[in-house]
């Protein structure tokens, strides 16, 4: 396996994991309907380890256009490579909801709320306010971010553990961050899917809310930029 495909299979895993776990707890009749956000939380999370597990060895396991426009920022990664991660990111992003609604397409055509139906596929805030949804973006990438950036490579290696920490990172700022706008913190996550929703035929489906989309792009690109100089800042302090 190269780097694009270590990007494209780990972002995937986020997502059959992130969009699996939103499938169980909105849409109609599954096992899991209505257990809440913190099992969302988790959900995710355990997408992020898996996905990092597949891709670390590889790619170094960025699987989102912010991490790896922060390492580019901060010096830790070539600019050169950047546009291929981003597509593998975005592609495997796609593939992952592909695969989360193939799963769940039973359940797609049960349920009736179509709102419920798009936040498998994408994020939307509680309260509308898109600057002030863009700052909650921008400060949950920023930490997101920074924890990558800062995070030291452990001196005797934990095998599969090493995965955990950035999980436990995002599992955190779901439960505590979460809150306003289902925080995307990754462009691909929000992208990807949100353009597989726009093209699947799913029964009773709304619009993608293409005038929201712009909001999980921007600030996780902004929040991560702020973190990338605030290290070189620090680092050459």
């Amino acid at each position: 396996m190269n780097a694009f495909f270590a990007e494209f299979f780990g972002t995937a895993m986020i997502i059959v994991f992130g969009g699996g776990v939103v499938s169980n707890v909105v849409l109609s009749k599954t096992k899991g309907n209505n257990s809440g956000w913190i099992v969302i939380s988790f959900g995710w999370a355990v997408g992020v380890f898996t996905g990092i597990l597949i891709a670390a060895p590889i790619s170094g396991a960025h699987l989102n256009p912010a991490v790896t426009l922060a390492l580019v920022i901060a010096g830790k990664f070539q600019i050169e490579k950047l546009p291929m991660y981003i597509c593998a990111q975005l592609l495997g992003a796609m593939f992952g909801a592909l695969l989360v609604w193939l799963a769940y397409k039973k359940h797609f055509d049960a349920t009736e709320d179509a709102d419920s139906k798009l936040a498998v596929f994408c994020t939307s805030p509680n309260i509308r306010s898109y600057w002030y949804n863009v700052l909650t973006e921008v400060i949950g990438t920023y930490v997101l971010a920074l924890a990558v950036l800062y995070m030291a490579q452990p001196e005797v290696g934990l095998g599969s553990l090493n995965a955990l920490p950035v999980a436990i990172v995002v599992l955190g700022l779901g439960l505590s961050l979460g809150g306003p706008t289902g925080y995307a913190i990754n462009p691909a996550r929000d992208l990807g899917p949100r353009i597989i929703h726009f093209l699947l035929p799913i029964p009773g489906k709304r619009d993608s809310d293409w005038k929201y989309s712009w909001v999980p792009i921007l600030g996780p690109l902004v929040g991560a930029s702020l973190a990338a100089a605030m290290f070189l800042i620090f680092k050459g302090a």
